[in-house]
């Protein structure tokens, strides 16, 4: 059972690894919870399949728990939705001695932790999440948040979870479309820091829905360590997590919600990214064929469709986080395995970098 450590001072908290964790859940939760009140956010496709199991597993365990369903997708990370739970949750007596815990992917867990940071201004919260992208990435870091129409998680809170489980078998469960997003932020993590695993990602069977634990936790660890160096996202480091993210979330943004999803748009970031890390930081260009080959072995896309716009990308990207003082703060790659955050890309390296992924 693979245990990783976010090493966080008063705030550090554990993320375990386990096939079939989700059955034992309660005992662990009660390990950390104590005997506190329990409010469980879900949205309507992880409820179907997981919801029963973590709710027995809960009293089982003794722990007394509310459930409250969201409906599934990225339009739920608004501020509506975080107003009608925070009254859900008051209107089942949950107080500050309660605790949130956040079962599914990445937009349950950034709108559960939202809510946990809010509610009796703030209150604890636990996550389990349920995709790729959340176990590897977005469960673990302290990030939550809601999004604006004018781009994704421009309001939110640094609220650090209690501790997180993650049970691999509940990937069985995902559409093969959401199954395969997940490997664009597994790709993106074995490119700013382990050079290794890109060799591993190449032999692993794209769509068995088995994925290693081992595999999970590297990942884990990998975001673990650039959080606990940058908690806050002052010194630059945590900002290497960012790589394929600027562009990609402009295209993302560009287009209306579940369109393209995360992953998906995160791959023509990365293509994107590889195209100027080339240009700008002395890249080798046959990293180029190495990523397009992982992408595309991963169901991933590779090629920016017509319909979305350069200057609706453009106008996305200039509301986003990654712009210090109206200046692009872009992180490329000097060789696979290390990223540093560059200063050096301009408006036409972006318009060069939106046209090489329309080819």
């Amino acid at each position: 059972m693979p245990i990783v450590s976010v090493p966080l001072a008063d705030r550090a908290y554990d993320v375990i690894v386990q096939p079939g964790i989700l059955t034992d859940a309660g005992r662990e939760i009660r390990r950390w919870a104590e005997n506190r009140r329990c409010a469980v956010i879900t949205d309507a496709n992880v409820a179907r399949h997981h919801a029963p199991t973590l709710m027995a597993s809960l009293a089982a365990a003794g722990i007394d728990a509310t459930l409250h369903e969201i409906p599934a997708g990225e339009a739920s990370k608004s501020f509506s939705c975080a107003a009608g739970l925070c009254e859900a949750m008051a209107d089942a007596n949950h107080d500050r001695k309660s605790i949130v815990i956040a079962l599914g992917g990445g937009v349950v867990g950034d709108l559960a932790g939202f809510v946990a940071s809010l509610f009796f201004r703030g209150i604890p919260f636990i996550q389990i999440p349920t995709t790729i992208v959340a176990q590897v990435d977005s469960s673990v870091g302290g990030k939550t948040g809601i999004n604006l129409k004018a781009g994704k998680n421009l309001v939110g809170a640094f609220h650090q979870p209690l501790g997180v489980l993650i049970d691999p078998q509940t990937l069985r469960t995902l559409p093969p479309r959401e199954f395969h997003e997940g490997f664009a932020e597994v790709i993106k993590h074995a490119a700013i820091r382990d050079s290794e695993m890109l060799e591993e990602l190449a032999s692993i069977h794209p769509d068995s829905p088995d994925l290693s634990p081992d595999l999970i936790a590297r990942n884990v660890a990998i975001k673990a360590a650039i959080v606990a160096e940058d908690e806050f996202e002052t010194l630059g480091t945590r900002a290497l997590l960012n790589f394929g993210h600027t562009i990609g979330h402009g295209i993302e943004a560009a287009v209306p919600y579940g369109e393209l999803l995360h992953g998906e748009a995160i791959s023509l970031g990365l293509r994107a990214a590889v195209f100027l890390s080339i240009r700008h930081a002395g890249l080798d260009p046959a990293f180029a064929g190495v990523m397009d080959h992982l992408l595309g072995r991963f169901h991933l896309p590779l090629k920016l469709p017509e319909s979305i716009h350069t200057e609706v990308i453009l106008s996305k990207l200039s509301r986003d986080k990654k712009f210090d003082a109206g200046q692009i703060r872009f992180v490329l790659l000097k060789k696979a395995g290390d990223a540093f955050v560059s200063g050096s890309v301009g408006k036409e390296d972006l318009l060069d970098a939106i046209e090489y992924l329309r080819r």
